[in-house]
């Protein structure tokens, strides 16, 4: 035969004590996490910010640099011009 041991009746204001840590305990996880989130909103944010302006900052530098192919080109027609010359004997 199996004998049971008659357990005492919870107490409600020890569950309610719990229930309440548990609460406070959830209530304090969820502004922890919503700190964090924030603050990584905000990191974010800022990263994207200054990619814009490291964007922009290419941008006008990509138009305001010198045409250095053309140049490159210009010159070497440049010299074949002055090379066939000389060599004609002019």
């Amino acid at each position: 035969m199996i004998s049971r041991t008659t357990e005492s009746a919870p107490d409600p204001a020890g569950i309610a004590f719990e229930i309440a840590e548990l609460r406070r305990s959830v209530d304090v996880g969820f502004a922890t996490t919503r700190g964090d989130l924030a603050l990584l909103l905000q990191r974010a944010d800022q990263a994207e910010k200054v990619l814009a302006e490291h964007d922009e900052r290419i941008h006008v530098l990509e138009r305001a640099r010198w045409p250095v192919p053309s140049l490159a080109a210009l010159t070497a027609v440049g010299s074949m011009c002055l090379t066939v010359w000389q060599a004609t004997g002019r």
